[in-house]
């Protein structure tokens, strides 16, 4: 099973941008489908943005144009640079790896969008 490390949460204005680093070690990242959920306080958890273990993505709709995720696997690293941040987006972001039936979370990194 693989274990998930986020980094790169923060505090940023509207209009902002940051990048979230998931960093796996344990198994063969390369063999993993990635994904970035987000959960704002008092709402469910919700999928933002994934990326199968052959590159293909998929976007919420409510960060398409200003999300774009990306992996290394030479890094054994998935990416989700956020451009364009509005308050709407802040939230506890969390890294998912699944492969099969199998899946691990990450801890979780706080972004903080707000003037």
């Amino acid at each position: 099973q693989v274990q998930l490390v986020e980094s790169g949460g923060g505090l940023v204005q509207p209009g902002g941008s940051l990048r979230l680093s998931c960093t796996a070690s344990g198994s063969i990242f390369s063999g993993y489908g990635m994904a970035w959920f987000r959960q704002a306080p008092g709402k469910p958890r919700e999928l933002v943005a994934g990326i199968t273990s052959g590159g293909s993505t998929n976007y919420a709709d409510s960060v398409k144009g200003r999300f774009t995720i990306s992996r290394d696997n030479a890094k054994n690293t998935a990416y989700l640079q956020m451009n364009n941040l509005k308050p709407e987006d802040t939230a506890v972001y969390y890294c998912n790896a699944a492969k099969g039936n199998s899946g691990s979370w990450g801890q979780g990194t706080q972004v903080t969008v707000s003037s």
